[in-house]
Parts: structure tokens; sequence; C-alpha cells
């Protein structure tokens, strides 16, 4: 049998470990799960020499393939990103548990007590890209919600994954918890996405975090639920009662900030009321920061280059925006309701009136009043860290942390109630 032959009973396996770690992980303490983590963050920290070196090979690996300057951002892990990694992980451990967590409470007049509490979902399938980091996110966020998880990272990232799942089974072993309630699937034969996407006898929910390409082939191949998350088509609308200066620094901050990450900004829409009154300079800040901005009508000023259809409703993660002037906040919302993702999209504006109308008006997953995009990160909301950023609307949207991964059960307690 060759090695492609063997990846259906290997992803076998690991989908029946997992689902009896998820067993154990339903019961584990709050101080089991806790110290798995605070101890994997020691390790991730006192291995971090060896986590960057891994990671030269696979930014190698990643030039090899010609991957995009944004893709090898993405992969490129150096001390301060490790820190973060650690940070993260110790967020998470310090964060409330919350299974078991009563969500709501009542009695019934026929005596009967219900109360609805947090549950584990079971096990959990994380497929992605690039990112090593998510590795330690997902790994910690699923542990904390009591949740087995099978890890399957992207080729370009297979070695940093390695070494940052090594310490996390360092954390699992010290906390008595099974090794197999954090498993990384150890091959890069695109067999065992397939396999995951087939598994409804061992994984209950999937979670796609990449780039279009790999959304679009779980959605469409993947016999297990999943959390959708889409493209990061986020836009930044200037109102006509914009501060120029905040609409300036939030804009240049939304697109520049890093690139590569699905909460850039990909277009600016400005109102024509606000360029009458306060000039082209949102767009020339742009320029002045090393942007290449895609303009259409009257915002192709010098130095921009013309915009073409398809640059609307484009995923650039590169120093690229496209711009176009509205006919304030309506036109705004039927530009972002046509070429949105419903990832998140902002308002810079002191109009309260207008603020509000864009709030209500549009149903992406975030939406953002004078902030940057970049704050679309389940970090920045208090979550420790993310699985991603869910754009579909049943059971979990927006950043997607520890609660987001849970269910619910009832119970109810009676004192020998019967119905009549």
């Amino acid at each position: 049998m060759n090695d492609h032959d063997a990846i259906g009973p290997m992803m076998a396996r690991i989908g029946a470990d997992a689902r009896e770690a998820a067993t154990v992980l339903a019961m584990a303490s709050s101080e089991a799960k806790a110290l798995a983590l605070t101890t994997a963050a020691d390790a991730v920290w006192a291995q971090r020499d060896e986590i960057i070196a891994a990671n030269r090979d696979d930014m190698a690996y990643g030039a090899e393939k010609g991957l995009s300057p944004a893709m090898m951002d993405r992969l490129m892990l150096d001390e301060a990103r490790i820190q973060g990694i650690v940070d993260g992980l110790r967020a998470v451990a310090a964060q409330e548990d919350p299974i078991g967590a009563v969500m709501e409470k009542w009695d019934r007049p026929n005596g009967l007590h219900i109360e609805r509490v947090r549950t584990p979902i079971g096990v959990i399938g994380v497929i992605y890209e690039s990112r090593p980091n998510v590795t330690a996110d997902a790994g910690a966020l699923c542990l904390k919600s009591g949740n087995a998880v099978i890890l399957r990272g992207g080729s370009e990232s297979f070695h940093s994954s390695r070494a940052i799942h090594a310490c996390l089974e360092a954390g699992l072993v010290a906390a008595g918890l099974p090794k197999s309630a954090i498993q990384l699937v150890p091959t890069r034969d695109r067999a065992a996405v397939t396999a995951m996407l087939q598994a409804t006898d061992h994984i209950d929910v999937i979670v796609p975090r990449g780039g279009k390409g790999l959304v679009g082939l779980v959605q469409r191949e993947a016999r297990v639920p999943v959390f959708a998350h889409l493209e990061g088509i986020c836009h930044v609308y200037v109102d006509a009662d914009a501060d120029p200066e905040k609409a300036c620094r939030v804009l240049v901050n939304a697109k520049t900030r890093r690139t590569g990450i699905c909460g850039a900004a990909e277009t600016v829409l400005v109102d024509a009321a606000f360029r009458a009154r306060h000039g082209d300079g949102v767009i020339q800040e742009l320029l002045n920061a090393g942007v290449e901005v895609r303009a259409d009508g009257p915002l192709a000023i010098a130095g921009t280059t013309p915009a073409k259809p398809d640059d609307f409703g484009r995923e650039f993660l590169d120093m690229i925006i496209a711009a176009k002037v509205v006919d304030g906040v309506q036109g705004a919302i039927a530009h972002i309701r046509a070429f949105g993702s419903n990832h998140t999209d902002a308002i810079i504006t002191e109009n309260d009136t207008t603020a509000n109308r864009f709030f209500h008006a549009l149903d992406s997953a975030i939406l953002m009043r004078n902030a940057s995009t970049q704050f679309a990160d389940g970090s920045e909301f208090g979550m420790g860290a993310e699985i991603g950023i869910a754009t579909g609307k049943l059971h979990a949207r927006g950043p997607v942390g520890a609660t987001q991964l849970t269910s619910f059960k009832y119970l109810v307690t009676g004192d020998g109630t019967v119905r009549s």
C-alpha cells in the first residue's frame, strides 16, 4: 500500500482517538485545562529558537513555491510573533471556563426548573493555510471549550506547526490530559483534507481558515457542518461628516498595518460631499504610505491607477486598495451589499444618525465606527485568540473564540413531577 492509500486508515485512527479524547475533555476540570495551556506557553517560549529554525525551513519552502509577499508574511515567525503566541495561550488559559456556564434558567408553573448550560461541541476539525500561529490558537481555544481538535495546517507551515504542536502536547501530558486531545495531521497529502471533510463519524464541525480557494473547496465538498469564513473584502466608508484627520489615520492603518490579514481594508468609499469639502487628502495619504490606489471616477488623481470593474469585491491582501466616490451613506450601503463579503466594514463619521443607519442597514459580521478594520481579531475583542472570523449566520459569527465553540443542553429538575 502506498502512502496515499494509507491516508484513509490513518485519518480514521486520528478521528477515533479524537472522539475518545473528547469524552475525557468534556469532564476535564478548569484547572487541568489551564495548566495544559500555561505549560504549553512555557514550552513555546523555551523552544522559540527551535520553532524559528523550523520556520526558516518553511519560509524556504514557501519561497520555492512562489508564495506572495502577503502569504510569506502570514507564514513568518520571529521572536515577537512567538511572544504573541505565548501571550495568546496565557490569555486563553486565564479566561473563565465556558463549559457548564448557565446561559439561562427559569421555572415553569408545573414545578419544573430548567437550565440551559454550555457544553462542548465534541470534535473540531481545523483546516488552515500559512499561519503557523493558528496551530496554537485553535488548539488552545478548542481545549478551553472542552473540544478535541484535529489540525490540518498548510503544507507551507508544516515544520513550524509541528514544532508548536509538540509544545501543546507537552502541556496536555503535564496536565494529565490525553495527547490525542490536540492532534496535528502528520502529512502534506491533500487526501487528508478530503478525509476530514467526509469524516461525519468523527468530526462534528469543520473550521476552514484560509483563502477563497480553500474555503470554497471546504464548502463544496464537506459532509461535516462548516463554520464559514469567507474572504475579508473589508470596506472603509468616509462619510460627509467624517473628521478628515481621523479618516486619514484610520484608513491608512486599516490598509497598511498588515496587508495579508483578512481584516485589511480592500476598498475605500468616499462620500461625494466629503470630497467637495475636504478634497482628496485621504487618497493622497494612501499614496504617501506607498499604497497603489486603483481609483474610479473623480478619485483618479495624479499617482493613482485607473480602477477596473473587478477591482471592487476583490481581496488584494497587498498594498493595493480600490477607491470610489459614492452618494452618501445609502450609496456606500448599496456598494457594500453588492461587493462585500459580510466580514468587516467601517464607517468614519461624527454623525450618530448616519452611523446608526450604517450599522442597521448592513449585515456584516463586524461593523465599526471610527476604528480600523484591523481590529477584526479575536484577541482584540478580548477572546485571547480566535479560530477564525465566521461570516455565516448560523451558530458562530464574527471572531470565534472558546465560547463560540460550545453548544448547549437543557437540565430539567422536578420533584416527582408528572405530566397530566
